[in-house]
């Protein structure tokens, strides 16, 4: 039976294509598959429709979508105004059509928009070098762990359990690929690392530390008081965040001590895509300019003296032998890293006041959340725009702002059992005073 009358070959192609591998059938070619895993039957699929009938099913399904009044969910992902000018640059058909930047001669713009995404990300970090982006913060927080283990050839990773459980689930993948082990630091009282309870983990056998700062529950780390400890043993510090519009208002974490900064750019100029594409930040100090993964976009001067773009010190598969690569990576997020870009940009110093609003709206919610009756917070430390409440009933209480067209926060217990009854929640500059006060009244 021919299940394929959509592929554009005839029986005398297949015939002769089937010849040139020398096999007789397509059951031959496909006979190390094992026949429970063939599909027998034809696919279970609509009778075809015209355009019009298939714009109108489109324009129904379309209709079901809900835009939420108010979002309160985060964890690691966040609901931020994105002006204008982001989506207007981006749609430019030069930025908009590019693929990857591999011809410097014809792809000057794209390029030189890298390199600006690259020095504010830089800035932002406090650290003398960006790359090109990756492909989320997951994986930059892997690729973090990768280059310490093999910089410093060592094995042991100490990762602190208030990282966003699926980073510590992609670097736990990573890991078992390239036969590192992976140890997890709990969290003190205050939702912060313990610095005792690390310095009794990090030995002469520790590659890195990882954290995140805020971390995932929305905690501000100290990394004043861990660098040295990491450092004593000769061992890096990885800090990851969870939001980066934080890095307006927070230290540098590379001048506080962090040798590699890690983190999702989403917050920076991308919507919430039903979860991607994202935006991997990966930063690191200049000692380690030849083994970052990813892309680089560096500046020179043509013949003439004219200034350039160009990719510049990869170390990718693609131009060097594949064992002595530092990664695999054969795309990158460029217009995710263009909108990033773009938002710093248009924000200017002005970031610095949208993380002060911010903090703002996220302490005013906890101070409301506070006074209502079964709720508190869970941790004393310092938060940025995100904070974790002991709560009555989260379920039902997150059904209630469904019901009201609110989605509700995150049910910390289904990730971290030793905290049930708590919901994740956050504030942006998204949320007004006055929503504040209604969703107040209508979980009271």
């Amino acid at each position: 039976m021919d299940y394929a009358h959509y592929i554009p070959h005839t029986p005398d192609d297949e015939k002769k294509m089937l010849k040139a591998v020398g096999v007789s059938s397509l059951n031959d070619l496909f006979a190390d598959i094992p026949s429970e895993l063939r599909l027998t039957r034809l696919l279970n699929l609509p009778a075809p429709r015209s355009e019009q009938e298939v714009f109108g099913l489109m324009h129904e399904l379309g209709n079901r979508n809900v835009v939420p009044e108010i979002c309160l969910m985060g964890a690691g992902a966040y609901h931020h105004y994105i002006p204008s000018v982001v989506g207007h640059i981006l749609s430019r058909s030069e930025f908009y059509t590019a693929y990857t930047p591999y011809q410097a001669e014809i792809s000057q713009g794209i390029l030189q928009a890298i390199y600006e995404y690259q020095t504010m990300i830089a800035r932002l970090t406090g650290l003398d070098v960006a790359n090109a982006s990756m492909y989320d913060g997951a994986s930059a927080m892997a690729e973090a762990v990768i280059l310490a283990t093999k910089t410093l050839n060592r094995r042991k990773i100490i990762m602190m359990r208030s990282i966003h459980p699926e980073y510590r689930q992609v670097v736990r993948t990573y890991a078992r690929a390239n036969g590192y082990e992976v140890l997890e630091a709990p969290f003190g009282l205050s939702g912060q690392a313990d610095g005792g309870t690390l310095q009794q983990m990090i030995d002469r056998e520790t590659a890195a530390v990882v954290l995140q700062s805020p971390n995932f529950f929305g905690v501000i780390e100290d990394l004043r008081t861990i660098a040295p400890l990491v450092h004593e043993q000769g061992a890096l510090l990885v800090s990851g965040f969870t939001e980066a519009t934080s890095l307006g208002i927070l230290w540098p974490p590379g001048e506080m001590g962090a040798d590699l900064v890690v983190g999702e750019g989403q917050a920076l100029g991308n919507p919430l895509n039903f979860g991607g594409p994202y935006l991997g930040i990966f930063a690191a100090r200049d000692t380690f300019l030849r083994k970052i993964p990813g892309r680089l976009a560096g500046t020179t001067t043509d013949k003439d003296g004219r200034r350039g773009f160009v990719l510049t010190l990869q170390t990718r598969e693609q131009h060097i032998r594949r064992e002595k690569a530092t990664s695999n990576i054969c795309s990158n997020e460029a217009l995710c890293a263009l909108a990033a870009a773009v938002y710093l940009a248009c924000l200017g110093k002005n970031l610095r006041r949208l993380a002060e609003i911010n903090l703002q709206k996220a302490h005013y919610l906890k101070t409301r959340l506070s006074e209502l009756r079964g709720w508190a917070p869970v941790f004393p430390g310092p938060v940025y725009n995100e904070f974790l409440m002991v709560c009555p009933d989260p379920q039902r209480i997150n059904q209630k702002l469904q019901d009201s067209g609110i989605i509700g926060g995150y049910i910390a217990g289904n990730d971290y059992p030793e905290l049930k009854k708590t919901l994740l929640l956050c504030a942006t500059e998204m949320l007004s005073k006055r929503q504040i006060d209604k969703l107040i009244g209508i979980i009271t």
